[in-house]
């Protein structure tokens, strides 16, 4: 069965720019400074007050790559480092571009991406009236979409929820997070102009996903006892 890897980076929009109805909706129930402090930081993590900045794709079968992401500075011709092809766009051309690699596999592995990934990416689609071409959030017990972050606490029943992060450490994977980048940081990466910077984190992202699917498939899939 042909499958890819999907990862996506977001930037929040800066507090000050939105509208006041917005900023008083955000802060209605932030009572005290740190409250208000972490709604503005939390931008990131909403479709609503964020946009993607990078998508990420991976064959683990092919190991083989795609990143598509935004470069607001001078055009970057596309091309190949190590087993990653980079192509820049606006946020619509790279959503574009995402839905026409995916239409050409029949499953698709994400971290956490029924929580955060696939609902994020139909959102700014729908916002650039763009239809999806294949159905994010099918059955959560099927084969489409297979959700590590799902199978790896089975599927909600062990009380914490870890982090890609945490899992990566455990199974001695190298974590994307090792070099000092975390989803929080990348809003600033991308208003200081860093594109390449973030491109590179989503790389890391979905190689760690690759080598946590393959730890899944050996230890934790039925399949593997018979």
């Amino acid at each position: 069965m042909s499958r890819i890897i999907f990862d996506i980076e977001t930037a929040g929009k800066d507090f000050d720019c939105l509208e006041p109805a917005v900023q008083e909706y955000l802060l209605r129930w932030a009572d005290t400074e740190g409250e208000r402090q972490e709604v503005r930081e939390s931008l990131s993590f909403y479709p609503l007050t964020a946009e993607i900045v990078a998508i990420g794709m991976y064959d683990p079968d092919k190991n083989k790559g795609f990143i598509y992401f935004q470069n607001n500075a001078d055009p970057l011709l596309p091309f190949e480092e190590e087993d990653m092809r980079y192509e820049t766009g606006t946020e619509q051309e790279i959503i574009g571009k995402f839905w026409e690699t995916l239409r050409g596999y029949k499953q698709f592995i994400t971290f956490n991406g029924r929580g955060f990934d696939c609902p994020f990416i139909l959102v700014r689609s729908a916002v650039h009236k763009i239809r999806p071409l294949r159905d994010l959030m099918p059955n959560r017990y099927g084969d489409t979409h297979i959700d590590l972050f799902d199978q790896l606490t089975f599927y909600g029943a062990t009380r914490r929820k870890f982090s890609l992060d945490m899992w990566c450490r455990t199974f001695g994977i190298k974590s994307p997070k090792s070099g000092g980048i975390t989803g929080y940081e990348v809003k600033d990466l991308f208003s200081a102009g860093k594109y390449l910077d973030i491109a590179r984190y989503c790389a890391g992202d979905l190689k760690a996903t690759a080598e946590l699917l393959s730890v899944w498939q050996t230890y934790f899939r039925v399949s593997a006892y018979k």
